[in-house]
C-alpha cells in the first residue's frame, strides 16, 4: 500500500496504478463502496483531508473488481472534482458576501455585508462604496444582518451608523 503521511512526497512523485493514481496535484483511489457491492473512486485534491469528489465506478469485465484507472478517466476525474471545488467556493462566496445598490442624495451606492465565519467570534462588515467604489463607511455588525435594500436604505439614510441588528 502506498504512503500518503509526507504532503511533499504526492507532489514530487506521479503514482499510475489501476486503483491508485496521483498526478497534477491530485490523487484518484478506487475503492470499495460501502453502500453496495460496487465500487467508487474518490478524487482527493494534495494538501486536503476530505475528497472532493465520491462517485461509482466503474466493474470490470469479470464483473467483480473494478475497471483499472487510466489517463483519460483521471484527466475527466479531475476536470469534474475540480469544478465541484469551484462551484462550492461560488456558493461559499455567495453565502459570505452580499451587495445592493441603493440611491442616496443623487448618488448611488453599493452597500455590501462581508461575513467572516470565525469559529469563536464571528461577524459581519457592512460598508457603503460610491460609483468610484471608494469606501465611504463601514461598521461591524452582526453575522445575522439581513441585507435587503431596504435595510441598506435605512443604513445610509441614517449616516450609515452601526445599525440596530433587527432591522
Amino acid at each position: 500500500m502506498t504512503d500518503f503521511s509526507d504532503p511533499d512526497d504526492s507532489e514530487q512523485h506521479a503514482i499510475h496504478e489501476d486503483r491508485l493514481w496521483r498526478d497534477d496535484g491530485w490523487t484518484a483511489r478506487v475503492i470499495k463502496n460501502e453502500d453496495d457491492d460496487g465500487w467508487a473512486v474518490e478524487m482527493i485534491k494534495d494538501g486536503e483531508a476530505e475528497p472532493a469528489l465520491v462517485g461509482p465506478w466503474t466493474m470490470g469485465r469479470d464483473k467483480k473488481n473494478p475497471k483499472p484507472l487510466d489517463v483519460s478517466a483521471f484527466h475527466t476525474l479531475v476536470k469534474t472534482a475540480s469544478e465541484v471545488l469551484r462551484r462550492h467556493e461560488q456558493q461559499l462566496h455567495a453565502m459570505l458576501h452580499k451587495s445592493v445598490t441603493v440611491d442616496s442624495d443623487g448618488r448611488t451606492l453599493d452597500v455590501t455585508l462581508d461575513i467572516v465565519p470565525d469559529e469563536d467570534d464571528p461577524y459581519a462588515t457592512l460598508s457603503a462604496h460610491d460609483e468610484n467604489g471608494d469606501q465611504l463607511a463601514s461598521v461591524r455588525v452582526s453575522p445575522a444582518f439581513k441585507l435587503t435594500r431596504a435595510s441598506a436604505q435605512q443604513w445610509v439614510a441614517g449616516g450609515c451608523q452601526r445599525p440596530r441588528e433587527n432591522f
